[in-house]
């Protein structure tokens, strides 16, 4: 893949959920060095979303509030990132949750635990895209870029509740992909484990050891997801409703 122009993305806007942290904040970091003015939504992360605000370049970039669980919320904040973006070209959905539970423990999989589950990690991403459409539409080129995982077509993953998510996430985005077109594209990117603390107790080591009998035999990183989301953006123009893997390969088995 060619290197992204500085300039890219000169005078387009964005909105990244999930943008304080992990894959989020290393796209949200590549989405400002390419040009873009940028949106860091977070739920309870404020300190580090105007920290990482403090070191994009340019000014034209603001942070957000929003908690993907509280309807109310989600409306409010598509407000506000409309009212500063009219014409909006870019949505990363990258915020949502894990939970460890072995996959044989059914009876740990309450069912509290599987509407948290639900309501964050589909109803949430589903309700951004909904409250944001509009200003997307209004762009001529509108881009929604959500963050899967290869556990929707594995089965593999923290919990079968995550499993289920991020299934139904896929299935979303190639609805959303005939309905909205083709003034937006939508694009999944599926990453495998990821060097982030998204999911609790999985160290570096731990990683390694996973990673090593993948084909590319390394770590994957959180710019790495990042590269491939910069790719659904601007670079596959004539795509829409797919998926791009991001794991070393080892979705392979």
């Amino acid at each position: 893949m060619a290197e992204i122009s500085k300039a890219e993305l000169t005078g387009k806007t964005a909105f990244v959920s999930g943008g304080s942290n992990g894959i989020g904040a290393a796209a949200v970091r590549m989405l400002a060095e390419a040009g873009a003015s940028v949106i860091i939504g977070y739920n309870q992360g404020e300190d580090r979303a105007r920290a990482l605000l403090a070191e994009l370049p340019g000014s034209a970039h603001g942070v957000q509030q929003l908690t993907l669980e509280d309807s109310a919320s989600v409306v409010r904040a598509g407000e506000a990132i409309a009212a500063q973006f009219p014409a909006l070209n870019v949505l990363v959905n990258s915020a949502g949750f894990t939970k460890p539970i072995p996959h044989d423990q059914l009876d740990a999989l309450d069912d509290a635990f599987m509407d948290t589950m639900l309501i964050a990690n589909v109803r949430g991403p589903f309700s951004v895209i909904r409250a944001l459409a509009p200003a997307l539409k209004a762009s001529g080129d509108g881009v929604i870029v959500n963050v899967s995982s290869v556990s929707a077509f594995t089965g593999a993953g923290s919990s079968i509740a995550y499993v289920a998510s991020k299934a139904a996430i896929d299935g979303i985005s190639m609805a959303l992909a005939r309905a909205l077109g083709p003034e937006i594209r939508v694009m999944c990117v599926s990453p495998g484990a990821v060097a982030t603390d998204f999911l609790a107790g999985r160290g570096r080591a731990q990683l390694e050891a996973l990673m090593a009998s993948s084909p590319l035999g390394r770590v994957t990183e959180p710019e790495d997801v990042a590269r491939a989301i910069m790719a659904c953006i601007t670079h596959l123009k004539a795509t829409t409703g797919d998926k791009i893997i991001v794991d070393g390969g080892r979705f392979l088995g």
